[in-house]
């Protein structure tokens, strides 16, 4: 048997990359958080260029996929794709606001779900009931803020996203360069 010691050298190598993954997304998060109208629109060209691109391919394995047993369905789904995804192109404010109208609509599903599990949990009740109130005012207050909440809410979104793993990454940049595993997961 070899010797089964790791060397804490090689197993913190490429920390840095780590590191300088989570300085650039939290800096991008960030400056989401600063140009929220910049990054919405961003999110809502690259959002459209893919359900375009998807779209296209989704025809095209329609058209040409002999043997394919959902030849129509694919097309159909195709040209809704593109369709979305060429609006979205065209026309941003409009994708933005459709983007915006999803989140206010998972907030009142999630609302509504966590109030109604709040009434029959046995504990902690009265947070749950709290959140699903607080995710339901969320959802009225972006509707009724629509199209302006539309105009940033998304670059927010992505905001706390790339902030968050940028936060993520960096700590666990942190660790992987004394001897840890980088994002390792706990031993069962």
């Amino acid at each position: 048997m070899g010797d089964m010691r790791t060397d804490t050298s090689t197993m913190a190598a490429g920390w840095g990359w780590i590191m300088a993954y989570g300085v650039v997304s939290s800096l991008v998060g960030i400056a989401a958080f600063a140009w929220p109208f910049a990054a919405t629109y961003a999110a809502t060209v690259t959002i459209g260029a893919f359900f375009f691109i998807s779209g296209a391919f989704a025809i095209a394995a329609g058209l040409f996929g002999h043997g394919h047993e959902a030849r129509a369905y694919s097309v159909v789904f195709g040209l809704v794709s593109v369709i979305v995804g060429a609006v979205m192109l065209m026309e941003p404010m409009t994708g933005a606001i459709s983007l915006t109208l999803m989140v206010a609509v998972w907030l009142a599903a999630r609302g509504a779900l966590e109030v109604y599990w709040g009434i029959k949990a046995r504990r902690q009740r009265g947070l749950m009931i709290a959140l699903g109130a607080v995710n339901l005012l969320l959802a009225v207050f972006i509707v009724a803020t629509v199209p302006w909440s539309a105009l940033t809410l998304p670059g927010f979104i992505l905001g706390i996203s790339f902030a968050m793993g940028g936060i993520i990454a960096i700590a666990a940049a942190w660790e992987h360069r004394s001897g840890a595993k980088p994002f390792a997961v706990p031993a069962a």
